[in-house]
């Protein structure tokens, strides 16, 4: 009976580290695909375990976010300190924005984390404290370099960027064909997945103090895409989750 005790407890805790694993992995899944309001029932299901044990390793949502973008959000602090060190501010500005609007666009999760605010999730105020501060260093070094205008704000620069930002994911899955189309012989031929690229461009050169001339970087939405990106801006837009069978 003593031996069974004594082997009990290293199996239960063997038990609890691997199903917070699977939630860990199932919710970083979920999130995003679906971003942060994803129902948590939704990931303990797809992790294996029941809601209890969920709550039991993670009492909220906002536990749950920090213990999983935690890693992807140091990372986004990295590329920060290396604009902050380019010798050519412009240059690390748009190196640092590139970098960021790379995760906004491969996760709805780390999205809707970086351009709102949800309390409680630790690692998110020490980033979004980080990335205040990396705009606005560059910024600061633009004007005395003439290169922006000077009534440009950080707060201007940080609301743009949020509100593109939030379009961001829309705008990835509306110009991102399915697979089976992408193989599909004549199948239309869609933008490109970084179509987010032009509309920054477009955003940045509104920064300048004087115009550059320059091809954008990415093609022009057609009509049937940008009608695509509004559909699925809207609170009715189909979850992947939600997706009939095929669709």
């Amino acid at each position: 009976m003593t031996v069974g005790a004594r082997d009990g407890a290293p199996r239960q805790r063997r038990d609890a580290r691997r199903n917070r694993e699977l939630l860990l992995e199932a919710a970083h899944e979920v999130f995003t695909e679906q971003g942060l309001d994803a129902p948590l029932d939704v990931i303990a299901r797809r992790a294996g375990v029941g809601n209890a044990t969920l709550y039991r390793h993670f009492p909220t949502r906002a536990a749950l976010v920090d213990a999983v973008f935690r890693d992807s959000l140091t990372g986004t602090m990295d590329a920060g300190e290396r604009a902050r060190r380019a010798p050519d501010a412009w240059a690390g500005l748009t190196a640092y924005l590139d970098a960021v609007f790379s995760t906004l666009a491969a996760d709805r999760g780390s999205n809707d984390l970086m351009t709102t605010h949800l309390r409680g999730v630790g690692s998110l105020e020490a980033v979004h404290e980080h990335n205040r501060g990396t705009v606005d260093a560059l910024l600061s070094r633009l004007r005395d370099e003439g290169t922006v205008r000077a009534d440009v704000t950080t707060e201007d620069v940080l609301f743009g960027l949020a509100a593109l930002g939030r379009a961001v994911p829309a705008l990835t899955a509306a110009t991102t064909p399915p697979p089976t189309e992408r193989a599909a012989p004549g199948a239309a031929t869609a933008a490109p997945p970084d179509a987010w690229r032009r509309p920054l461009a477009l955003f940045l050169a509104g920064l300048r103090s004087a115009p550059v001339a320059g091809a954008l970087p990415a093609p022009a939405l057609t009509a049937a895409e940008l009608g695509e990106v509004l559909r699925e801006l809207g609170p009715h837009r189909t979850r992947a989750g939600d997706r009939a069978p095929g669709a």
